[in-house]
């Protein structure tokens, strides 16, 4: 059972407080400390964070709560560097006319990207995509999926063999629009039957 947003700000709170004053805060402090108008809410939290073994009650004590080993656990696990700190770099990706995507062993270190192993990065090349700042030379990082939103920047398969980097947009008429983000090219429209989403882009690296 995972945290809501409130409790975990209540978890975050009882851990920094603890951790400050050696001991743990009135309800009435994690009231004030996230708040919250009622201590009845406070009441409810604590339960429910009781119930997923996150903190324990000694009820032998006015401040009574206690961080929980599952919470020391994934905290732990959370702050701990990753095992590896490389992402695939699979080739290149036309930001103009589709060229062939080449697969290529080298790899890029991004150490803030790695906990997604559907993470992979291309080199741009072409300047199709210049106004939303990604130039021929830079490093884009890519989540692999095939579900995107219109307006999204996307890798895009056309026809099964050629790659490029264009905004995706689904038409009225059925077709897909890949829009360069350069008003000197015309857009791409192309059947969905012919179009294979590879990814959206979650970032852009450029080197000087």
């Amino acid at each position: 059972m995972a945290l809501t947003r409130r409790q975990k700000e209540l978890m975050d709170f009882l851990s920094g407080f603890i951790e400050k004053h050696g001991y743990s805060p009135s309800y009435e402090e994690i009231a004030s400390g996230l708040g919250l108008a009622s201590l009845a809410t406070v009441h409810k939290h604590v339960q429910a964070l009781e119930t997923k073994q996150y903190l324990r009650r000694n009820y032998n004590h006015s401040r009574s709560l206690e961080i929980g080993d599952r919470y020391l656990n994934e905290e732990k696990a959370r702050h701990q560097p990753a095992e590896h700190d490389e992402i695939p770099l699979l080739g290149r990706i036309a930001a103009g006319v589709p060229v062939e995507a080449i697969q290529n062993p080298e790899a890029l270190h991004f150490s803030d990207f790695v906990g997604n192993e559907g993470t992979f990065a291309l080199e741009v090349r072409g300047d199709s995509m210049i106004e939303d700042h990604i130039c021929s030379g830079d490093y884009v990082l890519v989540e692999k999926t095939d579900s995107v939103r219109n307006g999204e920047i996307v890798v895009a398969l056309v026809g099964g063999t050629e790659a490029t980097l264009k905004r995706y947009y689904l038409e009225s008429d059925g077709r897909v629009r890949l829009q360069p983000a350069n008003s000197a090219m015309a857009p791409i429209y192309i059947d969905p039957a012919n179009l294979a989403i590879q990814g959206r882009v979650l970032a852009v690296m450029r080197k000087y």
